[in-house]
């Protein structure tokens, strides 16, 4: 091996670690969650409870819910950089007509955060995606 090709093979090892270290960093907020399957136990917690909150329950009561879990269970791993595409209807469209107020929507968030807690997520990590989740209420708020 030459030197020229010693140098170009470091060069291309190093380009390829650091490529590994910044998707490392870019989805660690995915990977404090637990990847795929912690959002899919934390979905499946909140869906247990909102399902029987007399708060949001209602608006539970004929839905698809094995579908909405999926759907969110991608949407989250969008929000948290995690290697997953979204594939649901845009949320405006989702919520259209369900009369869904600010009482409603905190309570699913409290839910929510209640699932990540009995998940182990870190409070820090919980506040970053609620932060990345609360400008939705405008899209699924019903405005009269």
């Amino acid at each position: 091996m030459t030197i020229r090709h010693a140098a170009l093979a470091a060069c291309c090892l190093l380009a390829a670690l650091a490529s590994m270290n910044a998707h490392a960093e870019d989805n660690a907020l995915y990977r404090q969650f637990g990847e795929r399957e912690g959002l899919t136990r934390i979905v499946d917690d909140m869906y247990a409870t909102v399902t029987v909150d007399p708060r949001t329950a209602p608006y539970f009561e004929n839905a698809p819910i094995r579908r909405i879990k999926t759907k969110l269970v991608e949407q989250f791993c969008v929000l948290l950089d995690g290697p997953c595409v979204y594939t649901g209807r845009p949320m405006k469209r989702t919520h259209e007509g369900q009369n869904i107020d600010r009482a409603a929507f905190n309570a699913l968030v409290e839910d929510l955060q209640a699932a990540m807690d009995k998940n182990g997520v870190p409070f820090h990590a919980q506040n970053k995606l609620l932060a990345k989740l609360a400008p939705m209420y405008r899209d699924v708020q019903d405005r009269e």
